[in-house]
């Protein structure tokens, strides 16, 4: 059954990919759909807009940690559904051993949530965070580190959007609009299909009903099948301001951990060079990638403080790089990979 759960945004997603390939073979098409991105990209994109420095300690929100755990509480059982657990008791042990060295390295257990780290079996590259203490991180991003410290600083930086109650704000700032009906119904479907149609209006040639249908069609599928997270869900997307300081805290609590500065920032200056490079060659991103870079926005900015973050930090040559139980996962994570079928063409 867990198959089913994780395949069917799969195919959906790898449809549309190919769709939006066949659409980039001319230089016309191509140029269309870069101009189309940020208006796609905006579609997803949240509202919320923070102005004030420094980082955040929570406590300019009227939550409770109560409050924080109910949010969760109601949030769990569609968020399992679309990015279910891994079934692999060796991979899960290691995200959690990693997740609470981070946490008690920085005297967060208890203070005021109680953290779990969970790896869940879906194809897309992304980690991602529900109040009070919930970490997520999927089975390709822990591939696509290159070591331990990299990974950390992932890790970091979603506990920093837990610790700076980023997404319970949104949340509850949704609950509130939306009534009821905040977390379920077709919204999904309905912002894949949005895209889908708004994509085929800008690069289908005129009057091609049959293109136009297309991309529609495998835009609907590949909402409902959660391919973007924030399609879904909307409170994921994040906002400039809560990058940066969730970078900040991330960063910081990974050295604090003994992580090399070197490494604990790297990740999100590999996802900025990786859609500026999809930009200047016009190919779009990767869809495994794109849920990365619609939750988590890689921009120059971020890379900046990033590289200033690193060059304030002591060297140290004892602090840590990587681990023989992060080799071994990656290499568990791989041969499960090549266990099972992959996608027909």
């Amino acid at each position: 059954m867990k198959l089913a759960t994780t395949r069917a945004p799969t195919n959906a997603l790898l449809e549309f990919e190919k769709a939006l390939i066949e659409l980039n073979r001319t230089t016309l098409g191509r140029r269309t759909f870069l101009a189309s991105l940020p208006i796609l990209f905006a579609a997803c994109a949240s509202d919320g807009h923070r102005t004030r420095e420094g980082d955040n300690t929570g406590q300019e929100t009227e939550l409770t940690v109560a409050d924080e755990k109910k949010l969760t509480k109601e949030a769990l059982p569609a968020m399992s559904r679309d990015y279910p657990p891994l079934q692999d008791p060796e991979t899960q042990n290691y995200i959690t051993q990693l997740g609470n060295k981070l946490v008690l390295a920085n005297g967060l257990a208890g203070h005021p949530y109680q953290y779990t780290f969970t790896v869940v079996d879906v194809p897309m590259v992304n980690a991602f965070a529900l109040p009070a203490g919930t970490v997520f991180v999927t089975m390709p991003l822990i591939s696509m580190a290159d070591s331990e410290a990299e990974l950390a600083g992932v890790i970091g930086h979603e506990i920093g959007h837990i610790k700076a109650r980023h997404v319970a704000e949104r949340m509850e700032a949704e609950k509130q609009q939306s009534g009821k009906k905040w977390l379920f119904g077709i919204g999904g479907g309905l912002l894949g299909g949005a895209a889908g149609f708004g994509l085929g209006k800008l690069i289908c040639p005129p009057n091609d009903g049959g293109c136009l249908a297309k991309t529609t069609a495998l835009g609907a599928a590949a909402g409902v099948g959660g391919g973007l997270l924030v399609q879904k869900y909307r409170y994921m997307a994040n906002t400039r301001e809560d990058e940066l300081e969730a970078d900040r805290i991330g960063f910081r609590a990974a050295v604090k951990a003994g992580y090399s500065p070197r490494n604990a920032g790297t990740f999100y200056s590999k996802l900025l060079q990786m859609e500026l490079k999809s930009k200047s060659t016009g190919s779009p991103l990767m869809s495994s990638v794109t849920d990365a870079v619609a939750t988590h926005p890689p921009s120059q900015e971020r890379v900046n403080q990033i590289t200033a973050l690193m060059a304030e930090s002591p060297r140290n040559p004892r602090m840590i790089v990587s681990s023989i139980g992060f080799e071994r996962t990656q290499k568990k994570l791989e041969q499960i990979k090549r266990s099972r079928p992959q996608p027909t063409s």
